[in-house]
Parts: C-alpha cells; structure tokens; sequence
C-alpha cells in the first residue's frame, strides 16, 4: 500500500484518467481557452466549441507525466515572452545538477513563483521538482488534478482533530524526506502558508518544524537541515496581475468583513496570474545554506528571511508605492526620478477603481519590501 497515494504527484499511470474528468470540466476548459486566446474571440460563434474539441484531442496524447510538463513548459515559455518584459535569473551556477535541494521561496502567485524556476531549472540541465502545495487550495477536485499533474504533493493543514492535522502534517514530512534521500528529487515549498498578499516576506517556524517531524528524535534541528541543502530562493514581480484581488481581500479582512470569493476565483486568479502582464522579473538564488549547530526554528527561519529579504530584487513600483503612500525609503535606488514617476502613474491607474483603503493595501504590496530591505541595514 502507497502511504503517499492521496497526497503525492500523480503517476505516469494515473494521467490518462485524470485528464479525461477535467476535460469534462466546463470551469476548467474555458480556463484553459483562456489562457490560449484573447477573449475577443470568444465572441466568434461555436469558436468555443471548436477549440475544446482540439484541446480533448490533444489531451489525448498526453500519456505520461513528462509529456505533461512539456505541455506545460511551452506554456510557460509562452508566458515568460509574451507577459514578461524582462526575466532575470541569477544563481544557477551555485547549484548542481545531480543533487537534489529543499528550495524555501517567497510566495507571491499561486502556480508561477515554482513554474518559473521549475523552467529555468529544466533549461538548465535539472531534473524539476515536487512541489508543496496546502489543502486550502484543494477545495474543488481540478485544482488538486492540476497540481498534482504537475509534480505537486498536498500538504494536509487541516483536519477535525487535532490528532488528524499532526498526522497530515507528518506524512508531509515523511514525503519531502522521501523525496531528498530516497528519490534524490527536489522540494519546492513557500516560506509560509499562503501567498504574501502583503508583500511582507517571513519565514515561518512553524513550516520548519513541520519539515523536521520526521527526524525530530534521530536528528537535531541544524543536522537535519544542512542535510536537507536549504536553497533561499527570492522572486519579485515588477507588477502583481492579482494585486487588486489581493488588495480587496486583505481590505475586508481589516474591516473584520468576511471575503466571499466569486465563483471559480481560484481558477479566474491562476489564469490570471499566468496571462497578466508582470513587467520585470527577477529569480534570484541562493547558494545552499549552511546553519550553526544551535541554531533553532526561530534562527533558521529569520536566516532564511534575511537571505530572501536580501536577494529580492526591488523594481520602480516599489519606489513609486512607497512615495504614493508617503513613506520614506531614503533615496537608496538607482532608477532615475522619471522611471518612479512613470511607476507611479501606473499604480495610479491599477487602483483607481479600488475605494481608498483598498488602494492603500494595494500599494502596501509594492512598498512593504522597500522598508523591509531598509530594515536589514
């Protein structure tokens, strides 16, 4: 019996019949229609139609996970030329081919913040890696189809007992242990549960802890990870295509309002974090690193902060966020007065429909990392 079987990657075994209940998924293929073609065309009588009779027929020569992530490569490829003006990747030379890492990134989109290392990495000669994704996410079956497609394991947060999340949790653990050691495949996981909506990168404790559950009688907490190979991964987007969905939300919970998300949110906020547009993006990577033998939870966990903190990459939005809200960031950039004012008008423009503290927390996005680098001098 397979422990991992409802939380691990599908299996080149398992992708046919996958493929087959999500083409049959309305949600799903306008998704993915979307994704494909302008909405223009979906105005065009039976273009709809037509299009996901090709998108069933082309599923079907989809047999394996490889044949999977290929598919899912030249997407990327497409979203990289035609939604990134410029794409930075920094780090790679530090990194070998035939070992295996537990990458610990920021988190700012839902399926691009892994995808797009996942393709540099692939480019480069690596093999790509299983990625860890929460429940939350898993609220509707296709999501949990579409991650797990692609090289995803589902981290069990919640549970009706407290009894039923520990264990959740310790399988989690066990599957990135297997996943080093025994497969030699690397980890991918965000420095905390959910996306930073705030633009405040943290690492949480309690994630290093829930990695460690497995080892925790037979190894002390710097052995196990320094034989883990920590990689502090930092990636920063010169715009959030979700930044106003991120904005209301965190708006209403200030307000102590509860946030009803519309139907097929989730999917509308992958779709549209794949297809917005993002300007400048930098994935910038640490060499792995090494802790001291006293360190606990808390020291690691703000090492692996400071090192992203320190890596992120600030673009003019930053800057321009920042002067919009008032805030003083010391002068310490090098864009010129003309590229923050130009940053500035855009901002101006993505949150113009917003109410006034919702705009707030949209700029808050942009500028919290701005004070943030400020603070680690």
């Amino acid at each position: 019996m397979d422990p991992f079987k409802n939380i691990r990657p599908y299996t080149d075994n398992e992708v046919a019949g996958v493929l087959s209940t999500l083409t049959s998924n309305q949600a799903v293929l306008n998704a993915l229609i979307g994704l494909q073609f302008p909405r223009i065309f979906s105005k065009i009588p039976f273009f709809k139609y037509f299009i996901k009779q090709r998108l069933i027929s082309r599923v079907k020569t989809i047999n394996t996970i490889d044949d999977y992530q290929k598919v899912f490569k030249k997407l990327m490829e497409k979203v990289v030329k035609e939604s990134i003006t410029d794409f930075c990747v920094n780090g790679l030379d530090k990194l070998n081919p035939n070992h295996s890492y537990l990458f610990i990134s920021n988190h700012r989109d839902i399926t691009l913040d892994a995808a797009l290392l996942a393709l540099n990495l692939y480019k480069s000669g690596f093999k790509t890696f299983n990625i860890a994704v929460g429940n939350n996410l898993m609220e509707e079956s296709w999501a949990s189809d579409l991650f797990r497609l692609n090289k995803s394991f589902i981290i069990q947060r919640s549970g009706a007992t407290k009894k039923e999340i520990y264990s959740g949790l310790s399988l989690a653990s066990q599957f990135i242990k297997k996943s080093i050691f025994q497969d030699n495949d690397s980890v991918w996981i965000a420095q905390k549960q959910g996306r930073a909506k705030d633009g405040i990168d943290e690492t949480d404790p309690a994630l290093l802890k829930m990695i460690h559950l497995s080892e925790r009688k037979s190894k002390s907490i710097a052995d196990y990870f320094n034989s883990l190979s920590v990689v502090p991964v930092s990636i920063s987007y010169e715009f959030d295509p979700n930044d106003q969905l991120k904005a209301m939300e965190l708006d209403a919970s200030e307000f102590n309002n509860k946030y009803v998300k519309e139907k097929d949110e989730d999917l509308k906020s992958i779709a549209n974090g794949i297809t917005g547009f993002k300007g400048h993006v930098t994935l910038n990577i640490s060499e792995p690193m090494e802790f001291e033998l006293n360190d606990d939870y808390q020291a690691i966990s703000s090492k692996i902060t400071n090192s992203i903190l320190k890596m992120y990459e600030l673009h003019p939005t930053n800057f321009a966020a920042c002067n919009l809200l008032g805030w003083d960031w010391q002068g310490q950039t090098d864009y010129s007065n003309r590229e923050i004012k130009k940053a500035q008008e855009q901002l101006d423009d993505r949150s113009k429909s917003l109410s006034v503290s919702a705009r707030s927390k949209l700029l808050e996005q942009y500028a919290n990392p701005v004070i943030r680098k400020l603070q680690l001098y």
